[in-house]
């Protein structure tokens, strides 16, 4: 069951702020997409682009990139802001690794970004599959880059083990907001679980880079969200991206406020100032918008 969405945060009742001019995306269209729908379909996989309703699925796919979505298309959690299918997931698919691998490789794609849904009632949270995909995607793909971002397994260590051991280049995992708001956006979520994900991530990891996400617009403050990437670089985390909130419909919680360009410009030099190695900050900025451009660089110096 979704949280409570007919209220902002802090009690006044929801409405609808018109959109901004800055906010524009690109209509679904082009060869490429047309191509990438027809890959994906024929090969049964799953993309976040088109499940959490990306507003970038046009730019990305005719770029012929997407976000893979494992572990099937229905998720345990019942988060404020996602579309996500909420509920009783299928079976997964132990094949799946295999197909992911196959369209990366009909793609020729060099950087990956591998995502899933959140599945609590697996005994690992779907870790090992996360690892059949990574070593798969490396043996058929080899030189490709994956990025992984993963849920937080409940804070299960040997789970986010198995992830790491798997050789990913970059690990993922987004606080999304902040403390003040986790419970009315990530209700099955904690944010202090959410940085233990990451520091452990960092430890086991060696010289994996660690990448974390803030969505904006939500009630937050400004100086909540220094906060908070205060508390991400104490955990190590070195890439940042921060993007507005977009309302999926009106089931989801309401957009408190729409963040001008400079004041995403302003997050960004003091993200950087903090020490962060690389940010993306943005409008239309998502976890792995771009990510084959973002951290291209990042990847070279820590080979």
């Amino acid at each position: 069951m979704k949280p409570d969405v007919e209220h902002m945060s802090d009690g006044r009742p929801a409405y609808e702020l018109p959109k901004p001019s800055w906010i524009k995306a690109r209509i679904p269209s082009g060869p490429n997409y047309q191509e990438l729908k027809g890959l994906m379909r024929g090969l049964g996989l799953h993309t976040v682009c088109e499940e959490a309703h990306c507003p970038n699925i046009g730019d990305c796919w005719e770029r012929r990139t997407a976000t893979f979505m494992i572990l099937g298309r229905v998720c345990t959690r019942s988060c404020g802001f996602c579309a996500v299918e909420t509920g009783r997931p299928p079976e997964y698919d132990l094949l799946e690794p295999g197909r992911v691998a196959m369209a990366v490789s009909r793609l020729g794609l060099r950087h990956v970004v591998v995502t899933s849904v959140a599945r609590d009632e697996l005994p690992d949270g779907g870790a090992e599959i996360f690892a059949r995909t990574i070593r798969a995607i490396h043996r058929r793909v080899p030189g490709c880059s994956v990025e992984v971002l993963i849920p937080d397994f409940r804070g299960q260590e040997d789970a986010i083990r198995k992830v790491v051991e798997a050789g990913p280049e970059i690990i993922n995992h987004n606080v999304e907001t902040v403390p003040r708001l986790h419970r009315r956006v990530r209700p099955q979520a904690k944010y202090e679980r959410s940085l233990r994900v990451l520091e452990l991530a960092g430890e086991l990891g060696g010289e994996v880079l660690t990448k974390s996400g803030l969505m904006v617009g939500l009630g937050e403050s400004r100086q909540e969200l220094r906060d908070v990437m205060r508390d991400l670089r104490s955990v190590g985390v070195e890439i940042l991206t921060v993007g507005q909130y977009l309302r999926p419909s009106r089931e989801h919680l309401p957009v408190e406020k729409y963040y001008t360009p400079q004041e995403f410009e302003e997050l960004k030099q003091e993200a950087l100032e903090l020490g962060f190695k690389h940010v993306e900050s943005g409008p239309l900025v998502r976890s792995s918008y771009h990510a084959d451009q973002q951290v291209s660089s990042l990847l070279q110096k820590a080979v």
